[in-house]
């Protein structure tokens, strides 16, 4: 099992009893935008996801962990590595922090430098990547923070509400390899 400890936050593997918060994570439509999440999940899928979170990231492609400040709070967001590709040594990586009192609180910050240090440095990652919604600042904010690059953009890429939006392609490459 993965856990990544911080400051004041750690990331964990998914656990059985993360059921009832992932659900409820994957059927907010006030973040589909953000995870990209077009129709809502079933407590049945859902559930077949967690019993199948136990593969390792080079058998599912994918890394998701849970974002957590104590043993006895729930998970406070989600963050994931997607797209896995050893071959080319390369990731996606996404972040969701549920509540909206939580995300100006330096969480996503915390949660983001981890996970970028254990790409690189554990998966001997060369390069991650985001995509992100061209009028998200604050996800903007976040991987800027950490040297990401935008390197281009995609227009008129998601439809929201009837409106086509534009997202940009964001990188980190790790030069120390």
């Amino acid at each position: 099992m993965i856990t990544l400890t911080g400051k004041t936050i750690y990331l964990r593997a998914l656990e059985p009893n993360d059921l009832e918060f992932v659900y409820a994570m994957e059927n907010d439509q006030n973040i589909w935008e953000v995870s990209n999440t077009q129709t809502p999940y079933s407590r049945f899928l859902v559930k077949q996801y967690l019993e199948n979170a136990h593969q390792d990231i080079y058998e599912a492609k994918q890394l998701r962990l849970a974002i957590c400040q104590d043993e006895d709070f729930p998970a406070l967001g989600l963050i994931d590595l997607f797209d896995f590709d050893p071959q080319n040594r390369r990731a996606g990586i996404g972040i969701v922090i549920q509540s909206i009192e939580n995300r100006k609180q330096n969480i996503g910050s915390e949660a983001l430098e981890l996970l970028i240090q254990y790409a690189f440095y554990n998966l001997n990652l060369h390069q991650l990547y985001a995509n992100i919604a061209t009028e998200n600042t604050a996800s903007i904010a976040l991987f800027t923070k950490f040297g990401f690059e935008k390197i281009g953009v995609k227009k008129d890429w998601t439809l929201v509400n009837g409106i086509f939006k534009d997202e940009a392609l964001y990188q980190l490459v790790n030069h120390s390899f």
